[in-house]
């Protein structure tokens, strides 16, 4: 029997188990659903438009945006000069990655796009993918993951009843980007991250990809399989990789006036891109994850995020967002679908799946980690700044 989500019940929930009433900010549609933790103003004025705002005022100002990005692609274009490629980029199909990849040619710029192959690709993903690289003519490297291994590592994180099951597939694309930049020498990963898109998200809905060891003590304790070829970002290479190599991640679109709608009208007519419909969707399992596990296990509908978002860079109205939150997360042939479709592929039974989606949610900080020595390093880095300014060799 599939389990559904309420939201009206969730309202209910929220003011019997939290001891408050339900409340949504006034201007976005993040809620004490979307997070029981959340703080308004005495205007109802949520935190999170302010943590925007605190982050909107770090980005390159309307009149230094260009300048800066000429600036920043001038100087990958010179520490480029003799190699094959001069920046990397994801590639996943979805609008910021396709968008990214789209930019690289308008500035001149010659990357090399990397794909994960995770089995869950749909065939729009594909055809899309397909499409950006014939039109843009850039090369792609597929990275196609032992099948078997990648799905022992997912059912572990299911059956370690963690909220941050992407983590498996982003840890794999993360690293095997920070091996190719090592492999062909280019300091310079381009990335489709922004804030004025995807900046609002609650602490408790995601948690950090980099953390290998996390990743590790969840898969020794509920997986079946030694890892053998899934790509691993330990605590070391990370240090090797900043440190050593001082490979930098570029959030590209942070130097632009990003507009989605806009973006999604130019990807369509110059790389004959296609819709997918939601955010992250030109994966399988990533829509079944954001439109059924989040919200019926973890109560989470990251439409609020997202929406909320884009409420607070000016793209939409709170009343459109509205209007998007009454529409279904899955039409009711597209879940009996897609479930049955997950649950196959992963060989499991439907009771199976029906316990895994019953037990209670547990932090990812209940296992190992990594943070912490993360950030020492991070500290001891920002206390040898002004030193390491002095000793650098003019």
């Amino acid at each position: 029997m599939m389990q559904r989500y309420d939201e009206e019940k969730l309202k209910r929930d929220t003011a019997i188990n939290f001891g408050k009433p339900y409340q949504q900010c006034a201007l976005s549609v993040m809620d004490t659903i979307a997070d029981p933790d959340i703080s308004f103003d005495e205007n109802g004025i949520c935190n999170y438009y302010y943590d925007y705002k605190e982050a909107a005022a770090k980005l390159p100002k309307p009149g230094q945006r260009e300048e800066e990005l000429d600036r920043l692609v001038k100087k990958i274009k010179e520490d480029g000069k003799g190699k094959k490629y001069n920046c990397i980029i994801g590639l996943s199909g979805g609008v910021d990655s396709s968008y990214v990849a789209y930019l690289t040619r308008k500035y001149d710029l010659n990357p090399l796009a990397v794909h994960l192959d995770n089995g869950w690709n749909s065939e729009l993903a594909v055809s899309n993918i397909e499409n950006i690289i014939k039109k843009l003519n850039i090369d792609l490297y597929t990275l196609v993951v032992d099948w078997d291994e990648f799905k022992d590592i997912q059912l572990a994180y299911l059956r370690a009843s963690v909220v941050d099951i992407e983590v498996v597939s982003d840890h794999a694309i993360f690293s095997t980007m920070y091996k190719l930049s090592r492999q062909y020498n280019i300091p310079y990963i381009l990335s489709g991250t922004n804030v004025v898109t995807e900046h609002t998200m609650p602490r408790s809905w995601l948690y950090s990809k980099m953390d290998f060891r996390n990743l590790k003590d969840i898969h020794n304790r509920f997986g079946k399989r030694k890892i053998k070829t899934f790509p691993t970002l330990p605590f070391w290479k990370f240090i090797y990789f900043n440190a050593v190599l001082r490979l930098q991640l570029i959030s590209v679109l942070n130097y632009m006036d990003y507009n989605k709608k806009e973006v999604k009208k130019i990807i369509a007519s110059e790389l004959n891109w296609r819709d997918y419909g939601g955010k992250h969707y030109e994966s399988i399992f990533t829509k079944f994850y954001q439109a059924y596990i989040l919200p019926v296990k973890f109560s989470i509908d990251k439409r609020k995020s997202h929406l909320s978002n884009l409420i607070f860079s000016g793209q939409i109205t709170k009343e459109e967002a509205m209007q998007e939150l009454q529409l279904p997360l899955y039409k009711e042939d597209e879940l009996a679908e897609d479930m049955s479709y997950v649950i196959k592929k992963f060989q499991l039974t439907q009771q199976q799946f029906d316990e895994m989606m019953k037990m209670p949610p547990q932090p990812h900080q209940v296992f190992k980690s990594d943070l912490g020595w993360k950030q020492q390093y991070l500290t001891l880095l920002e206390r040898t700044a002004p030193i390491r300014r002095i000793l650098k060799p003019k």
